[in-house]
């Protein structure tokens, strides 16, 4: 398979048309509020999870991984600031690095043509928890801006509204998955023809008390920290933040001399909603399959899988089963971002497509962290003890979620 777009008069010419360039990123993460201070810290193998300061009272869970040191007035209007939530904040200032990344500013000839699609799990559950608080404790009514706020399409139409977005521009809430459904959605429009520019990603805040509580309720969440695919894994670990990505065709990017980051070759998704929390490894292994098929891979192709890799003992052990399933023989490296940033929920599939990205771009590849030894039940060593430098060409990173929804992505390196 060819690895660069930039000869569109080759065999290749039908993958060529079916690619999307992406030409934009921006984070807002535990590991950096930027897309290259992630990618950085990423690659190096930089843990973000730490013990919780300021743990409520009587919770289990004892560590994760919030975003530290972000201050909305560095990036918003005082106005701006009470009527956007702190998961549509991120969201915001996500996008805002990719707009630029991409160099779009002032090169927009049909707003129309731009379409933008951003995914999250919670909401804006800050602004919902808030303002319960102002009716049943304080007696007192809840803000006015309060539905607009919590509201999924909020990180969007935000967006929008920065760059001048006029096409297409919505929200879409598939818990754990949201990011990678936002970010196919946003190319299934884009290969269609009906848009020439797909803003798209996930956002999340995480770290409310309500949250947690009900995270702990959950017995989903991790006592001490997260260890994907190890023996001893106890649970996921709690992440939040953001992460963009800017799509276009890959002809449209190479006429106008964009930067092109990697190349979002095809994508799938499945559902086996045998369970509101029951892993599927069947549902799991479809998804990778038609992500497969759509980018016309085979799995011999493929030199990496960023995991879902939650560190729960069931979902590891069923995406373990769904891997082997999928690839064989073929020993694929495989390691989970999740070790180093926790669950980011909404987020997390568009935070781990960037570091999947950069994986292909720099050549190395991101460990997992926190492993203490093989577990024979999932039968491979994801990447432990720091970063792997190796050249691959095609990746695919998993994002899966409650209900049975699953997503894969599959992305290939550029050469040009």
């Amino acid at each position: 398979m060819p690895s660069s777009l930039s000869s569109p008069n080759t065999a290749a010419e039908g993958i060529v048309r079916r690619a999307c360039a992406v030409t934009g990123r921006g984070a807002v993460s535990a590991l950096g509020q930027s897309a290259s201070a992630f990618v950085r810290a990423v690659l190096s193998g930089e843990a973000a999870i730490a013990p919780l300061e300021h743990r409520p009272a009587g919770l289990r869970l004892t560590a994760g991984a919030p975003i530290r040191g972000f201050v909305a007035s560095d990036h918003f209007s005082e106005r701006d600031m009470s009527q956007i939530d702190r998961f549509t904040q991120f969201a915001a200032v996500a996008a805002r690095e990719a707009w630029r990344e991409a160099g779009l500013a002032g090169q927009i000839e049909d707003p129309s043509r731009i379409g933008v699609f951003v995914g999250t799990a919670n909401g804006g559950i800050d602004a919902l928890e808030h303002n319960f608080a102002r009716i049943l404790v304080e007696k007192v009514s809840p803000r006015p801006l309060t539905v607009p706020q919590v509201m999924s399409n909020a990180p969007a139409v935000r967006i929008a509204a920065d760059i001048g977005a006029c096409g297409p521009v919505f929200g879409l809430a598939s818990a754990c998955a949201s990011g990678a459904h936002a970010i196919l959605v946003g190319a299934t429009f884009l290969r269609a023809g009906l848009i020439d520019i797909a803003v798209v990603g996930g956002t999340d805040s995480c770290f409310s008390e309500g949250v947690l509580r009900a995270w702990d309720a959950l017995r989903a969440v991790s006592t001490t920290t997260c260890r994907p695919f190890s023996a001893g894994r106890d649970g996921m670990v709690l992440g939040e933040g953001a992460g963009i990505l800017v799509l276009e065709r890959p002809e449209r990017a190479l006429r106008r001399g964009a930067r092109i980051r990697g190349l979002l070759r095809g994508g799938g998704m499945a559902t086996r909603a045998s369970g509101l929390l029951a892993s599927d490894a069947g549902g799991m292994a479809d998804a990778m399959r038609l992500a497969l098929a759509d980018a016309d891979l085979s799995p011999e192709a493929v030199g990496y899988v960023n995991a879902h890799g939650t560190g729960t003992e069931s979902n590891d052990l069923a995406e373990a089963t769904a891997i082997r399933a999928v690839f064989g023989s073929h020993a694929v490296p495989v390691s989970s971002t999740k070790s180093m940033i926790g669950h980011a929920l909404g987020a997390a599939g568009a935070l781990e497509a960037i570091a999947t990205i950069a994986a292909l771009e720099q050549g190395t590849l991101p460990p997992t962290l926190n492993f203490l030894a093989m577990d024979p039940a999932i039968g491979f060593d994801p990447i432990s003890g720091g970063p792997r430098r190796t050249a691959v060409e095609t990746a695919l990173s998993n994002s899966f979620a409650f209900g049975g929804a699953n997503v894969c992505l599959a992305f290939s390196r550029h050469v040009g």
